[in-house]
């Protein structure tokens, strides 16, 4: 059965998996997912046999229905062993207790577990690229790690530029370098604003049809590599399936932990509960931004205004997969937009309750303050000598959390960046600087080529910054110098 992609705005809209890699966005500002009856089951037995298999090999049996018949098996295995080369990007599960294991998913290129689904997404799009001879322009919104991961898997490719927006003073000066420093066809964009606000400009130039054809001559030039990206999303379904392959679980089950920004990672995993993977529940860490275990203890979704945290990436107040998570639980949400300018002026509209209760049997949700960060990387360095970044921080807590509610069993924790990403933080919290990156260290005396968006963005009732339109025709302007 051929899968197919529907807009979780416009469910008249169904495309097949390689129009969805190259369109992006969804039409009327959705996001494309498939039908949850479409996702495909995995019998205990062919879960059983990847204890067997390296990661390209596993995620393989889990993606293969997902990309047919729009990319054949075996170009899809090759696309796979490049983008899951062991020597470039290795996994690693560590056994911490007897029952819980550490997913280290920083081993990457830019140590951080967004190349995993950067790596999956440019090889494909430039698989389809290559065969069709079009050329596209990626467009990003970073809340820490996702730009580099990006840039650098797109780096050097010959049909495709990235572009790439973050929070000016937001992120660590590693992880603007990342993006900043490679130049050639990556063009990094400081913004005057935080995370929502560099969504939110993304999810507009995605959508602006008539800007790129001024700007290409080509209507369909714009695609995206966020979260937004179905191409991001799928690949973090493998996750969790290489975790269980490679842990002894005589119950049968475990607890994923797993720190939450955009929901993406999160979002992979609810999808392979759905396969047949026997996740007992899915724990859903985020920092002091706090919206999403708000929502499952009360059913109100209230946006506020985006808190400062140790997690920099997890600085997130609306993240673009809860819309995809509202509609796996039967559920509709959505941002109103201005008929005329299609700004947004409210965001997070939910039109049709999900399934709560179904929600909460399958995810539990905390928020971890800034102190409990660091009181958690002291705590685990003290006791096992292990150094965790601040977002394996909020996954570690996270678990701790759920299991003070008196459950027992197999846990996974992912850690999802170097802890060497984050020396001031980790130096704030056991008084030793953690070793630095080889590929961070090269980029620390490289030259920087940053454009700004330094217009002002809009201040709502609540205090939350939204894009501007002074903001957007800015950076449509600095947009259209670069490829003009």
């Amino acid at each position: 059965m051929t899968i197919l992609y529907h807009s979780t705005n416009n469910h008249r809209e169904e495309v097949s998996f390689r129009e969805a890699i190259l369109n992006g966005i969804a039409s009327n500002y959705g996001l494309y997912m498939m039908k949850r009856e479409a996702i495909p089951k995995l019998t205990p037995d062919e879960i059983r046999a990847m204890e067997r298999n390296n990661y390209a090999e596993i995620a393989l049996s889990v993606l293969l229905p997902y990309v047919t018949p729009d990319i054949s098996k075996k170009d899809f295995m090759a696309i796979l062993k490049d983008a899951y080369n062991e020597d470039i990007i290795p996994v690693e599960l560590q056994q911490v207790t007897e029952k819980t294991h550490i997913m280290w998913l920083s081993k990457g290129p830019t140590y951080s577990f967004k190349d995993f689904a950067a790596r999956f997404f440019s090889r494909v799009l430039n698989h389809f690229l290559g065969q069709s001879g079009q050329e596209r322009v990626v467009v990003v919104a970073t809340s820490g790690d996702t730009g580099g991961a990006v840039a650098h898997a797109l780096l050097g490719l010959d049909n495709v530029s990235n572009i790439v927006f973050f929070p000016e003073g937001s992120i660590s000066e590693q992880q603007r370098r990342q993006m900043t420093t490679l130049r050639q066809n990556i063009h990094a964009f400081s913004v005057n604003g935080d995370f929502d606000v560099c969504q939110e400009l993304a999810k507009n130039i995605l959508s602006d049809r008539e800007f790129a054809r001024d700007c290409f001559g080509d209507p369909d030039r714009f695609t995206s590599a966020n979260s937004i990206s179905l191409g991001r999303l799928l690949p973090q379904a493998v996750y969790p399936f290489f975790a269980y392959s490679r842990i002894k679980m005589e119950d049968g089950g475990f607890y994923a932990s797993i720190p939450s920004g955009n929901f993406g990672d999160m979002m992979g995993t609810v999808i392979a509960k759905e396969m047949g993977l026997p996740i007992k529940k899915i724990i859903c860490g985020v920092n002091e931004n706090r919206e999403f275990p708000d929502f499952l203890a009360s059913g109100k979704y209230t946006i506020k205004p985006s808190i400062w945290s140790p997690s920099t990436a997890m600085i997130v107040s609306h993240p673009s997969n809860f819309a995809r998570l509202i509609e796996f639980y039967r559920g509709h949400q959505f941002d109103e937009r201005d008929e005329k300018s299609k700004n947004v002026v409210k965001s997070g509209v939910i039109d049709r309750m999900p399934d709560l209760e179904a929600m909460r049997r399958d995810i539990f949700s905390v928020s971890i303050t800034n102190d409990e960060h660091y009181e958690t990387i002291h705590d685990v360095y003290k006791r096992y000598g292990i150094i965790l970044d601040p977002h394996g921080a909020v996954s570690w807590k996270s678990l701790e959390c759920f299991m003070n509610k008196k459950q027992k069993g197999n846990a996974v924790v992912y850690e999802t960046a170097d802890p060497g990403k984050f020396p001031d933080d980790i130096l704030k919290a056991i008084g030793i600087q953690p070793e630095i990156p080889k590929g961070i260290v090269e980029q620390r005396n490289l030259d920087e080529r940053v454009y700004a968006v330094s217009s002002p963005p809009l201040i709502d009732e609540k205090g939350s910054k939204c894009m501007s339109k002074t903001q957007y025709e800015e950076a449509k302007a600095k947009v259209a110098d670069i490829f003009n």
